[in-house]
Order: C-alpha cells, then structure tokens, then sequence
C-alpha cells in the first residue's frame, strides 16, 4: 500500500507520451510545424540551444547578472520556437510536470503577494531560470550533447578553482566581515575567486566537484580521466579553502549521495562479501579522511568547531535571528507566503527584523521557499525534489542493467542537487544566478533521461 502510494505521489505510473498528439493546441500549432521542415536552422535548433547554454555557463562567473538575464531571456526565446515548432510526445516527463505546477503556485502567491510588483520581479526571474531547465532538459535528452554541456561546466570550474587558489597563496581583500572578529581565524584568507563571496564560491563548485569525480569514470582516455581527477582535485582544494561551512555540509552530502549511488551502480559486478561491505568501508574511509583532516588542520578544526558554539559566534547569532524574523513571517501568511523574489523579501523583511539585524534573504532555502511560497509553496517544492530522486532512482537502475556510462552523469546530478540542497539549509546562494543554473542544469539531466512508464514498469519487476 505504501509503495502504491509512493508511485502515484512521485508519478512514476504516468505516461506522458501520448499527450500531446490529443491537444487542441498541438494541432492549431501544425503550420508552424511545416514551417520549421522548411527551415535551414531549427532542425540544428537543439545544438543551438546547447551552444547558448555553454557561453552562459563559460561567462555566468566573471559577467553581471544583467548580461546573465539577458542569456536567459535568448535561451527562453530558442525554447519557446523550438517547442512551438516540435513534433508530439516528445520531452515531457513528471519532472516538467512538477516544475509547472511549483510555478503555478509561485505565480499564485505573486497575485495574492501583499508587495505585487516587488513579487512580479521575483517571478520573472523564477521563470527565466524554468525556461532555462526546459531548454536543457530537451538538449540534454542527446547523451553527445549531455557529454558536452557537461564537459562546458568541468572547463568553466578550472579558471575559477585556479583564481581562487592564487588568492589564498598571494592573499585576496576581503569584500566584507567574513570571519567572527573574535575568532582565531579572524586574519586567515577566503577566498572567493571571481564570484566575489566565499559562500557563493563553494556553491558554485560543489556540482564541479560532483560531475569531474564521475568524469574520471565517464570518459574514456587517459588523459581525460587525468584532466577530471586535476578538476576535482583543484576544485575540492578550493572550496575547502573557502572555509564556507554551508560549502562543507553541502560537499559531504552530496559526497555520501555520490558514493551510495557508485557502489549500488557497481554492485551487480561483486561477490556476496563485497556487496555487503563495500559501502561501509567506503564510506567508514572517508568519513575517518574528513576527521583527520579536521583534527590536523587548526583553521579546519576551529571553523568546524564554531558550528556548534550557538550564538557565541557572530555568524550563528545573526542567522538566527534572521530565522526568528522570517519564522514571524511566515507565520503571519503561512498559506502563500509573500511572493517570490529578493525584491519581495526586502520589502516585507523590514517589518520583522530585529534591531541591528538586516538582511537580504532568509539564509535558509527550506525557509526561503516557506516565506515567498507559504505552505503550499513549500508543499510543492517537497514534491518536485521527491520527484526528482525517484525518477533519477528509476533510471539510474535502467542504465545499470548495461552498465552505461551515461549513469555516471545522472549520479553526479543527484549527488549535485543533494549538495547544494545540502548547503542550502543555512545559506540562500543556490537563489544566485550563477549557482541557481547550475541547479537546474542538475535537475534538467534527471529529467533528460525519462524512458516512460512503459520502461519503467518492466525494470521495475527486474532490478530489485
């Protein structure tokens, strides 16, 4: 009963192939069908696509966030002709259909917003970065193409990581108090690259670090697989160096989801012994590599130890209470909250905050989506992401079968959205652009390996 009910929540018994071809709207649209037959360009339409999403991942670390928008609305545009012009039954999945209905409820809660046109500003914004997953997600369904939005993301991290280390060996300014002024770290460097903030560093790279670990698997050469492992090294060194504690946290979950999800890919070669053991020992190694670093390691040891100083250290008291103000929000509409957006926050966060305590978020994601979305909003959040992992459970055990190495990248997508989720329980960086694509370029190649139900349903019977 409880797996039945699990199926029908997560809509891993729908079908969404046949829809299109029984819509009003899909045959009005024929014309513009024939039209596309005609053109030079749209059958290309896909790589184009994936040719506009890589110059945004190359310049979203070193450009303004207008020029981020402005990539956004072209990748929107491509989606929107291409889509209109497409053939039936193509691309949709239960992740599309979760990501629209978490819309709908943000677009709800904008209509309903208490500051409207903060919230409208919140929303555009929200839906540039839907456009952008829907444009990926198609391009990603080409494994050629999934190799090299991929691979665009790996190169783009190289520059960063490298900037962000010259930063800590010749020492970088730091844009603003970082470090509690009363801690023995209070002159230690952060580095923070081009993205200019330490958080949002190890934000940006805790998916690069995800996606070059299963690239050393994925590729085929050699000197591929050493240019993966110098990515994944470069950039885990980088992001400890960012001495973010919301990076870190991030970094081992998602790390724990990586390895899970490698061992259960390879199980169906071990023996009994190793099926049995394998995890634990994995995982009982790195967690005893994290402890020793930590304990060798003082500016390691001292940031880790101030997590669990409560409000003894100046960073934990301002996050709580910026939480005790957006707890007082939320209570005062927990239904629909007050709209998407900063712009929206900004406008209704004054009201609650306590004195000398400003803020331009919630630093918490899971609070973030309570505030802007209400309850409902947050309901529907929960169900995209128990989506998400099923579909990306499902179709990790279909390409397991084989053993292909496409299931390397779905296993560095889940491992991705599980870190940043991960950060996001005390931080709100995934809400920045240069780390909100990479959110959805995550979810967009779950959702790019969506076979139906059909397929679903006979590996179902066979991978337990």
């Amino acid at each position: 009963m409880l797996t039945a009910f699990w199926q029908q929540l997560t809509l891993s018994n729908s079908s969404f192939e046949k829809w299109r071809e029984a819509s009003l709207l899909h045959r009005l649209l024929a014309p513009l069908r024939r039209w596309r037959q005609g053109s030079q360009l749209l059958p290309w339409g896909d790589w184009i696509g994936l040719a506009l999403v890589v110059v945004l991942f190359a310049l979203a670390p070193y450009v303004s966030t207008t020029l981020i928008g402005v990539l956004l609305l072209a990748a929107a545009a491509l989606w929107l002709l291409l889509t209109l012009t497409d053939e039936a039954g193509a691309g949709i999945t239960p992740v599309h259909l979760t990501v629209a209905v978490y819309w709908g409820v943000m677009v709800l809660a904008t209509a309903l917003s208490p500051v409207r046109g903060a919230a409208v500003s919140g929303l555009i914004k929200l839906t540039l970065n839907l456009l952008l997953f829907l444009l990926m997600a198609r391009v990603a369904r080409h494994p050629r193409a999934r190799n090299l939005l991929v691979l665009a993301y790996i190169l783009t991290t190289l520059p960063v990581s490298v900037y962000g280390l010259r930063q800590y060996f010749f020492g970088a300014t730091a844009l603003a108090t970082w470090v509690d002024v009363n801690s023995t770290l209070v002159d230690t460097t952060r580095i923070y690259s081009f993205l200019g903030n330490p958080n949002l560093l190890a934000g940006y790279l805790i998916p690069g670090i995800m996606f070059s670990a299963m690239a050393v698997f994925a590729w085929p050469r050699w000197a591929p697989k050493g240019l993966a492992l110098l990515a994944m090294t470069i950039n885990l060194l980088c992001l400890v160096l960012t001495l973010s504690r919301g990076g870190w946290i991030g970094f081992l979950i998602g790390g724990f989801v990586l390895l899970t999800l490698t061992v259960q890919y390879w199980s169906i070669w071990f023996s009994p012994f190793w099926k049995r053991w394998a995890l634990p020992l994995l995982l009982g190694g790195a967690a005893a590599l994290v402890v020793l670093a930590v304990m060798s390691v003082s500016s390691l040891r001292a940031r880790v130890l101030s997590m669990f100083v409560g409000r003894a250290d100046s960073s934990n008291n301002f996050r709580m209470n910026v939480w005790a103000a957006v707890v007082d929000m939320i209570r005062d509409r927990p239904l629909l909250g007050i709209g998407p957006g900063n712009d929206a926050f900004n406008a209704v966060y004054p009201l609650y905050q306590r004195p000398r305590y400003t803020a331009l978020s919630a630093y918490s994601v899971f609070l973030e989506v309570l505030v802007e979305g209400g309850i409902v909003g947050f309901l529907a959040f929960l169900w995209l992401l128990a989506v998400v992992f099923q579909q990306g459970w499902l179709q990790l055990q279909r390409l397991r079968q084989t053993q292909d190495v496409q299931g390397y990248w779905l296993i560095g997508a889940i491992a991705a959205i599980a870190g940043i989720l991960g950060q996001g329980i005390a931080d709100t960086v995934m809400y920045r652009p240069q780390i909100s694509t990479l959110w959805w370029m995550a979810i967009a190649i779950v959702a790019s390996y969506y076979q139906g139900y059909d397929h679903d349903r006979r590996l179902s019977k066979t991978h337990l």
